[in-house]
């Protein structure tokens, strides 16, 4: 049996202004820290035996990281579309702020942006998300279910925004 796996589905091109801004930020930052990581290696390779140098070893794996995601930076920020106008409607789309109440009557509020900048933490979701997806297109008093493999919930939408926080 093979490792071999289908690649994973392409995420939506859509990002908001905010969200290209800190991705450029970022892969402006790590061009800067790679630097420091790069003058680090050259000095760990210098002490000598490579093999048994921890911390050699160390800066290559950041190098690694790093380079992996500048480059997947590189590839992603020209396909991006900055979506600067938001929808002004009363159904649910990208950028929109959606307040739905589940089963147990706990009411959640959630903003669908792009999946670059999705942020569970600040309850941002991403519009490639389950959640997402069965939201788009409903309205205000629309009911959404969403299944798991080991329990189904519903979702009453309560209200839907638009704000500029873009």
């Amino acid at each position: 049996m093979g490792r071999w796996r289908p690649p994973a589905p392409q995420s939506s091109p859509y990002i908001t202004p905010a969200g290209f801004d800190a991705l450029q930020a970022e892969l402006k930052a790590l061009w800067l820290r790679r630097r420091d990581v790069v003058a680090a290696l050259a000095a760990a390779a210098a002490e000598g035996d490579r093999s048994e140098n921890a911390e050699y070893i160390y800066r290559k794996k950041e190098l690694g990281g790093l380079d992996y995601r500048i480059r997947y930076l590189q590839k992603r920020l020209p396909v991006l579309n900055v979506v600067r106008e938001l929808a002004n409607s009363d159904a649910v789309y990208f950028g929109a702020t959606v307040q739905v109440r589940n089963d147990a009557g706990e009411l959640f509020t959630y903003r669908l942006v792009g999946a670059d900048e999705a942020d569970p933490g600040s309850h941002d979701i991403s519009i490639d998300s389950a959640l997402a997806k069965s939201l788009r297109g409903k309205r205000v008093g629309d009911d959404v279910q969403i299944s798991t493999t080991d329990k189904s919930t519903t979702y009453t939408i309560e209200s839907i925004r638009y704000t500029q926080r873009f």
